[in-house]
């Protein structure tokens, strides 16, 4: 079984909870997408909100994997960069696969279809590079590596996970040229 992606899905309910679950399940199974478990759907909606919103302003796109039976399973949102002098490259951010897809190799595919999405996407024509942040502590720059993404950058101690537990902030690069 693979994943099957779209960019830009409809934002309807299902999505939006779709969205919630999955990114419940990846922070609760100890994913490094922004929040500490235990964590609920209610407590991450509001930062849904404002990628949706971002979506709907047309500064931010997604990207949505979903499985043989139509269920959200993997997701990274593209931000465009609002600086006159940095419009040539996007983010990625919340780059997520289900814990219960992990290890079949869907992170890889995902970050394929992103890299596709950036090459070959409407309005994403004079986009050169993708970057993004992982943190560190956990060898998620590895994983980026293995999708051709290098290491450009890091911000020592810049993401607290509990008290005494600082991790690096790494920067990702992915060239498209």
């Amino acid at each position: 079984m693979t994943l099957t992606y779209e960019l830009d899905p409809a934002i309807d309910p299902a999505l939006r909870d779709g969205v919630l679950a999955l990114w419940a399940d990846v922070s609760n199974a100890g994913g490094a997408v922004g929040y500490i478990p235990p964590v609920t759907p209610e407590e991450i909606r509001p930062a849904l909100l404002r990628h949706l919103l971002a979506m709907e302003e047309g500064g931010t796109r997604l990207l949505v994997g979903r499985d043989e039976d139509g269920a959200i399973a993997a997701t990274a949102f593209f931000t465009y960069n609002s600086h006159p002098l940095m419009t040539h490259w996007v983010w990625l951010y919340t780059v997520m696969v289900h814990p219960r897809h992990q290890g079949k190799g869907y992170g890889i595919d995902l970050l394929a279809a992103a890299e596709r999405a950036a090459r070959t996407g409407e309005g994403f024509e004079h986009i050169e590079s993708i970057r993004l942040t992982c943190r560190g502590g956990l060898g998620l720059e590895h994983f980026y590596a293995r999708a051709g993404y290098k290491e450009v950058g890091r911000v020592p101690a810049a993401i607290r996970v509990a008290p005494g537990d600082d991790r690096d902030e790494i920067f990702m690069l992915l060239p498209l040229s």
